[in-house]
């Protein structure tokens, strides 16, 4: 029943900006946590951003000040504003949702992800 679909991704130079968007089928209130994450090519996934329900919002020290995750409640997305890009970004970049699960669990939601590169 929930799916992320993320869009956004594409072929850039280093310097460039993209924004990147996950689009939930589901209200996104219901998400306690939100995240990108990213795998590069022989590499393991690794976590980039996150906001959680309560609005907090964190960032791998890799993108500081560079990335910036938010979310549009109403249209059920969470946006990854991508500036100042450079060729270590090039990755898979996924969303994740996460929701309350049976008793005291939680579930995780992913997409499938879209493709950034960032080349001269």
């Amino acid at each position: 029943q929930v799916q992320l679909v993320e869009s956004g991704g594409g072929l850039v130079q280093p310097g460039a900006s993209l924004r990147l968007s996950c689009a939930s089928s589901v209200n996104i209130g219901i998400f306690s946590f939100m995240g990108w994450y990213r795998q590069a090519p022989g590499k393991g996934r690794e976590w980039v951003a996150s906001i959680d329900g309560d609005g907090t919002i964190k960032y791998t020290d890799s993108v500081k000040g560079r990335f910036t995750i938010s979310r549009e409640n109403a249209a059920n997305r969470v946006w990854l504003q991508m500036n100042n890009l450079k060729p270590d970004d090039t990755a898979v970049y996924i969303c994740k949702g996460v929701t309350r699960g049976k008793g005291w669990s939680t579930e995780s939601h992913w997409g499938v992800g879209t493709q950034v590169t960032v080349t001269s």
